[in-house]
């Protein structure tokens, strides 16, 4: 019954979308997410310890063929787990990724490639989102409230990095960048004696 419903759940989580390396943290949260679920992402783990041979239980309860059979069982799951992992990475990546990773015979191995590879690559675009935050203007020839939605665009793309922004920090920042002939509007939220939050603006 409860592989029955692994497949299932398998069938219908599978279909993450594919990815070609941009996105790759959103691709990565939602493929730990898979296989949390799937009780597998373990096998990624840079510290699992391998599965030890026999070794003679002192137990008395326990003899020693029965820790060999667990031991078997342990070694079966552990392999069973690691093709599925591998799997499911590999069913996830672009035609071109597969085709650069398929090689790989662990799913660890190529979890821990495409970090490095795109994580570095990542980094290198994170500079230009920042920089795309702090030179965004607000300009009088299209609607304000359509460049405050492209604006909070940006800042959730910098808060998938793990960087906080606070809500004050934003609001002073559209405040700063608000046109000229919004100045008025601008100035009346400064002088408020309270905290101004994103949904007042």
């Amino acid at each position: 019954m409860e592989a029955e419903s692994i497949k299932v759940m398998n069938q219908n989580m599978v279909k993450l979308d594919r990815s070609d390396g941009n996105n790759f943290v959103h691709w990565q949260d939602k493929m730990k997410f898979l296989l949390t679920v799937l009780k597998i992402y373990y096998i990624l783990d840079p510290y699992l310890q391998p599965i030890e041979d026999h070794v003679p239980t002192t137990d008395e309860t326990q003899s020693n063929v029965e820790a060999l059979e667990r031991v078997n069982q342990q070694r079966k799951k552990r392999g069973e787990d690691q093709l599925l992992s591998r799997g499911h990475i590999l069913n996830t990546l672009s035609d071109r990724l597969f085709v650069l990773f398929t090689g790989m015979k662990s799913a660890k191995e190529i979890w821990y490639a495409l970090e490095f590879k795109y994580r570095v690559e990542e980094q290198g675009t994170n500079k230009y989102l920042i920089k795309n935050y702090f030179d965004f203007k607000f300009v009088d020839t299209k609607p304000l409230l359509e460049q405050v939605i492209e604006l909070q665009v940006v800042v959730n793309k910098i808060r998938a990095l793990k960087t906080a922004i606070p809500e004050t920090f934003q609001v002073g920042a559209i405040i700063a960048k608000l046109h000229s002939s919004w100045k008025d509007y601008g100035n009346f939220f400064l002088h408020k004696s309270e905290d101004i939050t994103l949904e007042h603006i």
